[in-house]
């Protein structure tokens, strides 16, 4: 329906304009005549006024034209119309399949370029979740590593331990053996210093020998009083040194837990490693995915402008087929109007 910005009698008064220029009244002169106006509203009017053009031409010709020159008319103007109504059916149907094919086109673009987003936002946000997982592993490795650190210094300060242990077990069974051996010493130089004294006594006086019997026995007694206090010390030595041992035995069990432990997180600290090769990996390969979907995004994207280029000039090549068609019922009108004349003559 005509919009109220444009009425018929503007686009007749601009058709009776171009009639009296002598120019062929068209859809793009009648809008340049007008100044202003929608293609469809004049396209509308100019029809109208064609129909009635149409309807008035078949109005009876008046009185005193010979009927030979009123058929040859006649015919000649059914001539035109068929071949303008052919002319007119075959470029609307060309023109049909052209805008349907280009408004496929520009659908399947669009999906295209619609999937090609939906591909981008999917691979973004698989690769922003794959970043943060290695964020994470990377925060577990730091910890891991820190961990090993630890207890590398743990193991190390241990073993100086041990050794530190070790040490002075060794210098208290060399004192054990010293001490062992300056008592022996001193107990074998006692008896022979008494028995020199005893021999003396028994040179000197065989009467006192209930006191030499005495002194000896005093002598005996003093030398157990020497062992057993020498015992004593002995088994004392030899309590620390199980002790010590029992310590370094404790030592020796905790360092192999803690190799043990070193041993895991080694063993955690490759896993992480190869886990975090396989995240890098898969992170290159995201990378080109996302690099692949964006340069098809940009081809489609290219696709859809220049489908949007082709219907735009489709368009116009509509336009311009339909001022074809307007301008085409005058041109045979002319030429059905000079046909008679020329003909004139021969009669």
């Amino acid at each position: 329906m005509a919009r109220s910005g444009i009425q018929y009698s503007d686009v007749q008064h601009a058709i009776d304009t171009l009639l009296a220029r002598g120019d062929t009244p068209s859809v793009q002169r009648i809008r340049e005549v007008l100044g202003t106006g929608s293609f469809t509203t004049i396209s509308e009017h100019f029809r109208l006024w064609r129909t009635e053009r149409e309807q008035n031409r078949d109005v009876p010709p008046p009185k005193g034209v010979p009927e030979v020159v009123v058929n040859v008319a006649s015919e000649l103007w059914r001539e035109a119309q068929d071949v303008a109504n052919q002319a007119l059916v075959h470029y609307r149907e060309d023109a049909n399949r052209q805008v349907e094919s280009a408004q496929q086109a520009a659908a399947e673009a669009r999906q295209q370029a619609a999937n090609a987003e939906q591909r981008e936002s999917a691979l973004a946000a698989h690769f922003r979740q794959t970043e943060e997982r290695l964020e994470t592993l990377n925060r577990e490795l730091a910890e891991s590593q820190a961990n090993e650190r630890h207890w590398q210094q743990q193991a190390e300060k241990l073993h100086q331990e041990a050794a530190q242990h070790r040490h002075q077990l060794d210098q208290t069974q060399q004192a054990l053996k010293e001490a062992q051996t300056h008592y022996s010493e001193k107990l074998e130089e006692q008896q022979r210093s008494w028995e020199q004294r005893l021999a003396q006594e028994e040179q000197r006086n065989e009467a006192s020998e209930g006191k030499l019997m005495a002194l000896l026995d005093t002598l005996r007694q003093e030398r157990a009083q020497e062992e057993r206090a020498l015992q004593k010390r002995l088994q004392q030595w030899e309590q620390r040194a199980d002790a010590l041992s029992h310590e370094l035995k404790q030592k020796n069990d905790a360092l192999q837990g803690y190799q043990q432990e070193c041993s895991l997180l080694k063993q955690r600290i490759t896993e992480l490693e190869r886990q975090n090769g396989e995240l890098h990996t898969h992170r290159s390969t995201l990378e080109e995915s996302l690099e692949k979907a964006h340069k098809a995004l940009e081809t489609q994207q290219q696709q859809t402008r220049d489908s949007e280029h082709w219907q735009e000039q489709l368009w116009q090549r509509m336009a311009s087929l339909q001022a074809q068609l307007a301008d085409l019922p005058s041109t045979l009108a002319s030429s059905s109007d000079d046909t008679p004349e020329t003909k004139k003559p021969s009669r």
